[in-house]
């Protein structure tokens, strides 16, 4: 039997029904019963998963939503203003809806651009077993690390990058009138147009400026606290951080060789070394105590072969290796009389 054909109004039934599940399945009281109610009109037709991942899709723009000048608008999208998106609790939800209206709508569309509510772009890409060169669609190009994950959004005022982990050098086209903001953490770094480069590793930020200038800010909730850079200095924050900590690169900095695939150490303690290591490995590397932390390393490792450089720790340090409960390896300072491992 073949598929009836929809009105319009039944399509437009459909679109609001996974807009609906989709706010309702992100909601922290979406109770079992609906969750069972979800699936159940999921699997009524093919078009109603059609239109459930379409929503998605866009739910994931959503995040990226910060309303810029609000002015009422008319149609659908007025049931939706900026104001009650703002204030209300779950405007993620309604951003959502709303950016259902605007793509559905051509005019529509172009007013949600227009206010800066939407982007007219929007990418996500990732590097796993290699680095990976990217060329945004504003020209600026972005070399991933191992393990790196983000996203890009043009908006009519601003370029929005979010970077979800990992590292990345980014060579920005310049446009002075339409800045590029990088979100790491819980901090952002804005430019218009220079080359540096971000590292992130669970809540903590290093950013590197090779030319140009950037600000760093190091909480979202405090835009107008950051710190101005200059070519050679470098930025590092974590959460709860008031502001950045600000300090210079030396002359034999090893930040960016990784871009040539390698890890080099220059006499660093092992408290700081870890969490450059960590980031390419699935289950991180532990300290047994302070001490231990504090014995420097040295050389250079190749990126793709950290497991090698951890089995060479005890042989080039005075470490033994074990492992706790959870399956971590565990590096323990050697004591005096212990062979080496």
């Amino acid at each position: 039997m073949s598929d009836p054909i929809f009105s319009e109004a039944e399509y437009d039934a459909i679109t609001d029904a996974a807009a609906h599940w989709c706010m309702r399945l992100h909601a922290s009281d979406c109770t079992a019963q609906e969750r069972q109610a979800f699936e159940q009109w999921l699997h009524a037709h093919p078009l109603h998963a059609v239109e459930y991942e379409a929503v998605l899709e866009i739910w994931d723009v959503s995040e990226q939503i910060t309303p810029v000048n609000p002015a009422p608008v008319s149609g659908n999208v007025a049931m939706l203003d900026v104001a009650r998106m703002r204030t209300c609790p779950r405007w993620r939800a309604y951003a959502a809806a709303a950016a259902v209206a605007l793509l559905a709508l051509p005019t529509a569309g172009y007013i949600g651009w227009s206010q800066g509510w939407l982007p007219n772009a929007y990418d996500s890409y990732q590097a796993n077993g290699t680095t990976r060169l990217i060329t945004l669609a504003d020209g600026s190009r972005v070399e991933l690390n191992l393990g790196t994950e983000l996203t890009y959004a043009n908006y009519k005022d601003h370029r929005s990058v979010t970077l979800n982990k990992g590292e990345a050098f980014f060579e920005v086209s310049h446009d002075r009138q339409h800045p590029f903001v990088v979100k790491a953490g819980t901090g952002s770094v804005t430019v218009t147009g220079t080359r540096f480069n971000v590292w992130m590793y669970q809540d903590q930020v290093k950013v590197m400026l090779v030319d140009g200038s950037v600000q760093v800010t190091s909480n979202a909730s405090q835009p107008g606290i950051g710190m101005h850079l200059d070519p050679g200095m470098q930025a590092s924050y974590k959460t709860g951080d008031f502001q950045p900590q600000i300090s210079e690169t030396y002359a034999n900095d090893t930040s960016l060789a990784w871009r040539s695939g390698k890890l080099v150490f220059n006499n660093l303690p092992l408290y700081q070394a870890l969490p450059l290591i960590n980031r390419y490995l699935p289950q991180p590397i532990l300290l047994a105590d302070s001490a231990t932390g504090a014995i420097r390393l040295g050389g250079s490792y190749n990126t793709d072969d950290m497991a090698g450089l951890l089995a060479s720790l005890p042989k080039v340090l005075p470490v033994f290796l074990t492992h706790n409960s959870q399956g971590n390896p565990v590096i323990n300072k050697r004591p005096a009389g212990m062979p080496k491992g």
